[in-house]
């Protein structure tokens, strides 16, 4: 086996096996405040270019900032997601480049000492029930604001600039080089997507720009304690080309040690076309930047009983919620992580509970025709137009043998959707889907049945015991699906097994 890098790269299975991959990522997550972190200026994607600005996002003289202290609470909301320790004291610093999109020449960031240090963020990789996880280490968070946007229009000569971006705030995310794989770093990326959306603090919308990663990569031979020469690769967003930038990037690296060339430590570009990184810039070092504590912002002190605050408005976070499914609902490992992954998701599960005693059935809901339903329409549950209490009703009546499943989930479901008004209740009366129990009525049906197939009786008695399907399934056309299948099958097991019925 072997891996195609480009058409003039291809790397053996042998040759992966004896190098390890060894990669670290930053990512970079736009807030949702209602205004910018330094700047009263509204903070809102899609906005027309350059109209949520004002004098201090342009950086005019004599302009100064003042911190948003919603900022500092969803960057502290994070820290206590990843189990950081959240530093009571930090100042805001400057980050000295010129950048065209960076009006002031320099941004305000953080450098010694951030707003969360160290945590975790748990990885979970695999499918099915082979699912694994492992906790990648962070090394920090910081808060920093962002730069506005080059727009290149197409022109040779020109580009244009939006400012609108400019003082949006943003959360750096800082991993640990722990990930070995593309696949855990995907995993990675999309375990904070969905904290970030868990916790209400971000869209993570990587198609708008407010989640993006800027990922380091070296190889080194298998074993080897030093690490190689790190490279950069900027401003990644898509779970899918992280994933491809990685393949080549570590694949190219490994070529190139076996051919004895030099790695440099450099910033590359990602090209999603080609599939291949190329050489932006050599890299810069941190000197380069000449931090130096911003002298317009005062230090910030944070209160235990602040904080305190903050941590009691927390919700349960996927990792709890999917040991609540399991230990204390009975569910299977796969059911809790396929209602963790949305928090709509989960959300629309737990109100579902409320109203069931039978979670598991609730899961095979969720899993199944509901999860379909919002595929197909490319929405998440709480847009779903059944409220849980609604598809509760429908669950139980299943449960209480009032209707069949087959009823439940091929005819009611659908009408529910249609007119969100109904009730289950009213829906299986007005068309007499209602169970049928009776026996006398069920064992008539039966024997009209078995008098029309009694070639297939005999071979039922004779070993072929596959056709009880057949004939339940043709009791129930004939009772127009009412007929309770459970009563059907004792029904049919009583007669089929009486050589004298």
């Amino acid at each position: 086996m072997s891996v195609t890098v480009s058409s003039q790269h291809t790397v053996s299975k042998e040759l992966q096996e004896k190098y390890e991959v060894v990669i670290g990522l930053e990512v970079h997550c736009q807030l949702l405040t209602n205004s910018k972190i330094f700047a009263s200026d509204v903070n809102r994607f899609g906005a027309d270019p350059n109209t949520n600005i004002g004098p201090i996002s342009l950086a005019l003289p004599g302009t100064l900032p003042k911190l948003n202290k919603n900022v500092v609470e969803y960057a502290v909301k994070i820290g206590l997601a990843c189990q950081s320790e959240i530093s009571r004291f930090f100042v805001f610093d400057r980050k000295n480049y010129f950048y065209p999109d960076l009006p002031k020449g320099y941004q305000i960031s953080q450098d010694k000492i951030p707003v969360c240090i160290g945590g975790k963020v748990r990885v979970i990789t695999g499918t099915g029930n082979h699912i694994k996880e492992r906790d990648i280490r962070l090394h920090h968070i910081h808060l920093e604001e962002d730069a506005g946007k080059s727009v290149h229009d197409g022109s040779e000569t020109q580009t244009l600039l939006d400012y609108n971006r400019a003082g949006t705030p943003l959360v750096e995310i800082v991993s640990e080089p722990d990930l070995r794989s593309a696949e855990e770093t995907g995993a990675y990326v999309t375990e904070i997507r969905r904290l970030v959306r868990y916790l209400g603090i971000s869209d993570g919308n990587m198609e708008e720009g407010s989640l993006r990663a800027d990922v380091n990569i070296s190889v080194r031979l298998r074993g080897a304690e030093a690490y190689g020469t790190k490279v950069e690769i900027k401003n990644m967003n898509s779970i899918r080309n992280i994933m491809r930038a990685v393949d080549y990037e570590s694949n190219r690296q490994i070529l190139a040690l076996e051919n004895q060339e030099p790695i440099y430590m450099e910033t590359r570009m990602f090209d999603v076309d080609s599939g291949k990184t190329y050489s932006m810039r050599v890299k810069e070092t941190m000197n380069d930047y000449r931090y130096f504590p911003d002298p317009d912002l005062c230090p910030v002190s944070l209160s235990e009983e602040w904080l305190k605050e903050v941590e009691e408005k927390m919700p349960l976070l996927p990792n709890a919620l999917r040991d609540r499914f399991i230990n204390e609902m009975q569910l299977p490992r796969y059911d809790a992580f396929v209602l963790t992954d949305t928090h709509e998701t989960a959300e629309y599960f737990q109100r579902l509970c409320e109203n069931v005693s039978n979670f598991k059935a609730a899961s095979n809901w969720m899993m199944g025709v509901v999860k379909s339903y919002l595929n197909e329409n490319g929405i998440e549950a709480d847009q779903f137009p059944v409220k849980p209490e609604k598809l509760a009703a429908l669950i139980n009546m299943v449960e209480q043998d009032e209707i069949s499943n087959t009823v439940a989930t091929q005819k009611i479901f659908p009408l529910l959707i249609e007119d969100i008004t109904a009730s289950p209740k009213e829906i299986a009366l007005s068309n007499n889907w209602l169970q049928n129990s009776n026996t006398d009525e069920l064992e008539s049906l039966v024997d009209e049945v078995l008098t029309t197939m009694t070639d297939k009786v005999d071979q039922f008695r004779k070993g072929k015991k596959g056709l009880m399907g057949l004939f339940v399934g043709e009791v129930m056309k004939k009772s127009g699906g009412a007929a309770d299948p459970k009563l059907v099958n004792k029904l049919l097991a009583e007669k089929l097994n009486n050589k004298n019925a």
